[in-house]
């Protein structure tokens, strides 16, 4: 049975969009307490409840941890439907119980719950997580490294959403993207950080599959504030996944699929054809560049230019009613040669109004783009609530 039929199937449907809290989850976690180890590490800086599921019983020690950014879900879903394939017991069953007999996977769904519910990146007092490893100044970053200390994995993944500003110089968007990262200034090829290359370049291999072209990789200075370069110094073997932007599917949907597949990779569930892994293949896989923008209209008119120019404009997430709502902002004006956009139009040398007036001004909130001598014509339409 193919992979793709049964996530088309089966994948969590209880886990939508991009707004996910622990309310979200809970419900789930109640399903599955008779068939994991479901228990509370601790409690965040408002005092919620950070679980901690433990799956299945083998000597390898997985630890992996989604939503430290709170506004960043995608990897959630992906895990949720990993559990759901986990604990189906119709197909891919020698797998799975090979899965299960060799690794214990520790799983944080939801580090930064307070972070979750205000769709915020830093947890309630405003710090981000992935900037505390060493101060510790945080309790939802004291019930990590406790765990780290504890369970004292062989393999750490550190999930997180990427914005839809990456791509690459061929003019494809970066759907998903990893990172070794360095463990020390000189960002040594250590035999963690070596081991973590080899994992990505696994996944990678399968992801070509499905996204040819669109992996991508992080630039790897040090930052010993970050928890995966911390862990990497340690000497444990620390991947960064980044969720990333897929088409004009703002919901994250695809990706978290493709999440998903990654992990079936890492966890040796699902193969591709025999490779050798070498971890200099890892530096094959692209840098990310911030050469994307949402949309782009090309070929604009404007009274003070020459040259044609372009016109960029970038969403902004805004929880509302605990649903997210894409507000566009003029992101960039000029030549735009190097950019790239999901949806990109044509002004054909029109003259614009936005919002009716005739100035372009950056960081400006707008409704939509029409033609000035026709305003029939609209090039660009604020879409309502979520973006479909």
């Amino acid at each position: 049975m193919e992979i793709e039929h049964w996530y088309f199937n089966n994948f969590e449907t209880h886990l939508r969009g991009r707004y996910i809290a622990m309310k979200h989850i809970y419900p789930l976690l109640d399903l599955y307490k008779t068939c994991y180890e479901i228990s509370v590490s601790g409690v965040s800086e408002m005092g919620q409840d950070i679980p901690i599921i433990k799956v299945g019983n083998g000597n390898k020690i997985v630890l992996g941890w989604s939503q430290m950014h709170g506004n960043e879900s995608t990897t959630t879903k992906a895990l949720f439907d990993f559990l759901r394939f986990i604990h189906q017991k119709d197909n891919f069953q020698s797998e799975i119980e090979s899965f299960l007999n060799k690794y214990s996977f520790f799983i944080l769904p939801m580090l930064n719950p307070d972070g979750a519910k205000l769709y915020t990146r830093e947890n309630a007092n405003g710090v981000d997580l992935n900037r505390d490893a060493q101060e510790l100044s945080q309790k939802e970053s004291q019930i990590l490294r406790n765990v780290f200390e504890k369970i004292k994995p062989s393999l750490c993944l550190n999930l997180h959403d990427q914005r839809s500003i990456y791509g690459f110089k061929n003019g494809k968007p970066a759907v998903v993207s990893f990172l070794s990262p360095a463990a020390d200034k000189k960002r040594t090829l250590t035999p963690s950080r070596k081991l973590a290359m080899e994992h990505i370049v696994k996944m990678n291999h399968l992801l070509q599959y499905y996204i040819p072209g669109q992996v991508g990789r992080y630039d790897d200075s040090f930052n010993e504030a970050c928890v995966g370069d911390t862990f990497q110094k340690a000497g444990v073997p620390t991947i960064l996944f980044e969720a990333g932007h897929c088409d004009t599917d703002y919901q994250r949907e695809k990706t978290r699929k493709y999440i998903f597949y990654s992990l079936l990779s890492l966890f040796n569930i699902l193969e591709t054809d025999k490779e050798i892994i070498n971890h200099k293949t890892y530096f094959q896989i692209p840098e990310n560049l911030k050469n994307y923008n949402d949309f782009i209209l090309r070929n604009v008119k404007l009274e003070s230019e020459k040259k044609f120019i372009s016109v960029a404009i970038q969403y902004r997430e805004i929880l509302k009613n605990e649903t997210i709502v894409f507000k566009p902002f003029i992101d960039e004006i000029g030549d735009l040669k190097t950019k790239f956009a999901y949806i990109e139009r044509n002004a054909q040398g029109a003259e614009i109004l936005t919002n009716s007036q005739q100035n372009l001004t950056v960081g400006e909130n707008i409704s939509e783009i029409i033609d000035k001598n026709d305003k029939s014509v609209v090039f660009f339409q604020k879409i309502n609530s979520m973006i479909a």
